[in-house]
C-alpha cells in the first residue's frame, strides 16, 4: 500500500453535506457495477430511502461510519455494523464498503479494510464479517487481507431474472490475524 495516503474518521459528524457525498459516492459505486445492495443504474433518489435507514443506525446507534478522505474529498465508507443480538457482541459485520470507482487500483480499498481491522482490534472484537456478492472477483482481494470463505448462500441474490448470484460469507478471526 505504498503511496496510500488517506485520512480516516471514525464516526464522522453525519451533516448533511456528508451524508449528500455518501449518497453521491453510493450511486457512483453501484453504477460502475460495485455490490452495495443495488443493480445498475441507479439514482439519488433510488439509494436516497436505504441511505436514511443506514444513517438512522448509525446517528441513533449502534452502528458505526468510517469514512477515508483522499484531501477533503471523501473517497472510501464503511459501516461497522453491531449484530443486534447480545451472543454475538464479540464481532461485527462491514457493510456497504465502498471506494470511489475513480480511485481503484491506488489501494484504497485495502486500506479502508485495513482500518476497520484496526479499529476491529481496539474495540477488543475477536472478528470481523463482510458478504460479498459472488461473481464479481470480490473473494481474492478479501483473502488477500485475510478474510476466508466461511460460507455461501446458493443463488440468494437476484439481481434479474435468470440472474441469480450466490451470497459470500468472509470471515476475518482477529484473535489469529497478524496484528
Amino acid at each position: 500500500m505504498a503511496g496510500v495516503n488517506l485520512r480516516f474518521v471514525l464516526d464522522p459528524d453525519l451533516t448533511p453535506d456528508l451524508r449528500e457525498q455518501i449518497i453521491a459516492l453510493w450511486v457512483d459505486v453501484t453504477n460502475a457495477g460495485g455490490a452495495v445492495g443495488f443493480v445498475a443504474p441507479v439514482t439519488e433518489a433510488d439509494v436516497r430511502p436505504t441511505a436514511a435507514a443506514t444513517f438512522a443506525a448509525i446517528t441513533d446507534g449502534p452502528d458505526r461510519l468510517l469514512a477515508g478522505y483522499e484531501g477533503d474529498r471523501l473517497v472510501g465508507v464503511l459501516i461497522i455494523a453491531d449484530n443486534r443480538f447480545h451472543l454475538k457482541t464479540h464481532w461485527r459485520v462491514l457493510k456497504r464498503v465502498m471506494v470511489h470507482p475513480d480511485t481503484q487500483g491506488r489501494g484504497h480499498g485495502a486500506a479502508l479494510m485495513r482500518e476497520a481491522e484496526r479499529i476491529g482490534r481496539e474495540l477488543g472484537l475477536a472478528a470481523l464479517h463482510v458478504t460479498v456478492r459472488d461473481g464479481l472477483g470480490l473473494g481474492g482481494f478479501y483473502e488477500r487481507l485475510g478474510y476466508r470463505e466461511v460460507g455461501r448462500l446458493p443463488g440468494a441474490l437476484r439481481l434479474a431474472p435468470g440472474d441469480d448470484r450466490d451470497e459470500v460469507f468472509m470471515w476475518l478471526d482477529l484473535d489469529s490475524a497478524a496484528a
